[in-house]
């Protein structure tokens, strides 16, 4: 990994925490006001909040997945720290809102690979031609938004679930927050990458001038190395920010 990959890496881990500061003062904010006016937020300012929650998440979705910050080029596929957000926002605002914050991942994967096409691009857009062909391929778009939108769903599931198993244990829930975040980052790996070897497992193996044989070794490869390194990622960052969010969230309904 060169040092402007590592330098990708920080600006975009440090922007994501810029934002994230953000929107922890608006949370603090509605907190402080509810706390003056000694009243409980109703069923429509929770839902108001919810709404500038979803529209902060979805911005930085648009501004990781829109500019270089949010995919970093690897040899073959470009890694990706866009997945973060919609994981925390899953975990925090529920599955529904993390699904449209998932098929934004898609839509800026989308123009990502057809503005600025890696070698594997062909498996994210329709728009850039398969190996030896002069078009692209619609079952490009099952990769492009399908995974994505399971990791604005998945983690909410793994982390209520290991939640109750836990009993709702305070100290055990950075365990249960790491575990939905490395969870929703291998659900977007796993399923990319089995679906390429699936459906372009031979446009795939020739542009990394791959044996068919060694197909499945180099898909593992791929999950191994930048979907582990993604997942560490996902994992530390929902851990520290998704527990900072539930705890403001559930000061404002005491």
């Amino acid at each position: 990994m060169d040092f402007g990959i590592v330098f990708g890496i920080l600006a975009g881990l440090l922007l994501f925490l810029s934002i994230f500061r953000i929107i922890k003062r608006n949370l603090r904010c509605i907190t402080y006001e509810q706390q003056q006016e000694e009243c409980k937020l109703n069923q429509s300012t929770l839902k108001y909040r919810d709404l500038v929650l979803l529209a902060l998440f979805a911005a930085i979705v648009l501004v990781l997945g829109l500019t270089p910050l949010g995919f970093i080029p690897l040899a073959v596929i470009k890694a990706t720290i866009v997945h973060v957000p919609v994981i925390i926002g899953s975990i925090v605002l529920g599955p529904k809102k993390g699904a449209i914050l998932g098929a934004l991942f898609g839509v800026c994967s989308l123009i990502s690979n057809t503005v600025s096409p890696a070698l594997t691009s062909f498996a994210f857009t329709p728009f850039y031609p398969l190996p030896g062909q002069e078009h692209g391929s619609w079952l490009s778009l099952i990769i492009c938004f399908i995974p994505r939108i399971l990791v604005g769903i998945v983690p909410y599931f793994v982390y209520r679930g290991l939640q109750k198993l836990m009993k709702h244990n305070g100290k055990a829930e950075f365990v249960s927050l790491a575990i939905a975040g490395i969870a929703g980052s291998m659900t977007n790996t796993v399923l990319v990458m089995g679906l390429i070897g699936l459906m372009f497992g031979d446009s795939y193996a020739a542009v990394t001038n791959t044996a068919a044989s060694a197909l499945l070794l180099t898909l593992l490869g791929v999950v191994g190395t930048s979907g582990a390194a993604e997942a560490a990622i996902a994992g530390i960052l929902t851990c520290v920010i998704a527990k900072v969010l539930l705890k403001l969230k559930r000061s404002q309904k005491q």
